[in-house]
């Protein structure tokens, strides 16, 4: 989860939906009353096609799992810190983590008992941290947990943490320090068939991954020109401990259907940030938010470090700024968590998570959802 330095206005936000790609592989045209409800933020309950998962506090970016035989959800635990200035999403100013589990039996159904175990770690348990816990992941290998995190460090600077438990609702205890060579935001943990863990990860803007472009942080925001390929997220293999990368983080390439990268210019596909993995019949489906226009975005690939090649669109804009997702397989359907600003009335830091079932077509593609009813 990251923040544009000067937050667009929603409706421009919307109206950005018709650059940055040919007429050939443009992404659909927003729906008119999904545009409507984007600019009014006044959406009523029966307009949209799923209802918050939890209403006693505002949640956010959540990455669900099947632990024990139950959905754990480990989302951003969003406040109202009376921060005004936007900056670098100075108002998400995130300070702990709850987890979440609900039945598998119940995802589909309204109104669905969901358990909130708590806070599981605080910011003032994590010793390198200064603020802003956002979006989180996790991961279990032999029977213990592991919560992935970003947060800036003392200096301002995201790192990526690692905490444990042995439970899957925690409490977590986090290490001394971040990850060695870690940096940017938005950790996001895939479990390959062979037990191989990948930690794919970055988030440009309030993310910062531009300004490791260099390959050292620079204070200086550096983009690539329009006509140069887009930052990509970054993918590295897990240690057999799981607190530690086993390599150099690497790009993650996604390219159009001629085989190209994606540039810059192109921010209807482009990777912003919230990144996430899940394998369909063989195929890795590499899907993330395009940020300031709002699509969750999928590519496919043959393995887990790619290149992946875009290939549509997963969600339409929701009710808020940000986009940020994850998919997960419960007995043999599919279900997409998501989220929006529905309980605030479309305050963009004040989000909820929501769930609804995601479809993969008989040639593997994923139809598009739209969040509002027609």
């Amino acid at each position: 989860m990251s923040y544009r330095k000067t937050l667009l206005p929603l409706a421009l936000g919307a109206a950005l939906l018709g650059t940055g790609c040919s007429d050939k592989n443009a992404a659909p045209e927003t729906p008119q009353n999904t545009q409507s409800l984007i600019n009014s933020a006044s959406a009523k309950p029966e307009q949209f096609i799923n209802q918050p998962l939890v209403t006693h506090r505002y949640t956010a970016d959540p990455a669900a799992h099947v632990f024990n035989d139950r959905v754990y959800i480990y989302p951003s635990h969003d406040i109202d810190s009376g921060i005004t200035s936007d900056g670098e999403g100075d108002k998400f100013d995130m300070k702990d983590y709850h987890v979440f589990s609900m039945a598998k039996n119940s995802l589909a159904q309204p109104n669905a008992e969901v358990t909130d175990h708590g806070a599981v770690l605080k910011l003032e348990d994590i010793p390198w941290a200064s603020r802003q816990l956002w979006a989180p992941d996790a991961a279990e290998k032999n029977g213990q947990f592991f919560l992935y995190f970003p947060a800036k460090d003392k200096d301002g600077i995201f790192r990526l943490g690692v905490a444990r438990s042995n439970s899957p609702s925690g409490p977590f205890a986090a290490e001394p320090t971040p990850m060695d060579g870690s940096f940017s935001i938005d950790p996001a943990v895939f479990k390959d068939d062979d037990g191989s863990h990948y930690l794919y990860f970055g988030g440009i803007w309030g993310g910062q991954l531009q300004r490791w472009a260099s390959g050292s942080y620079e204070e200086e925001d550096k983009y690539p020109a329009s006509n140069q390929p887009a930052l990509s997220p970054k993918v590295a293999r897990l240690s057999d401990d799981m607190l530690q990368f086993a390599e150099a983080p690497r790009d993650v390439q996604i390219l159009d259907n001629t085989g190209n990268p994606l540039l810059g210019s192109d921010s209807n596909r482009r990777f912003f940030e919230g990144a996430w993995l899940h394998k369909y019949n063989g195929k890795y489906y590499f899907s993330y938010s395009t940020g300031d226009t709002h699509y969750i975005a999928y590519a496919t690939g043959d393995n887990p470090y790619g290149p992946f090649t875009h290939q549509g669109i997963i969600l339409m804009p929701v009710l808020g700024w940000t986009t940020h997702h994850s998919i997960v397989q419960v007995d043999g359907k599919w279900f997409l968590f998501y989220h929006d600003s529905q309980i605030s009335g479309g305050k963009t830091y004040l989000r909820n998570m929501k769930v609804t079932e995601l479809i993969h077509n008989d040639d593997g593609s994923i139809r598009t959802l739209d969040a509002y009813l027609d």
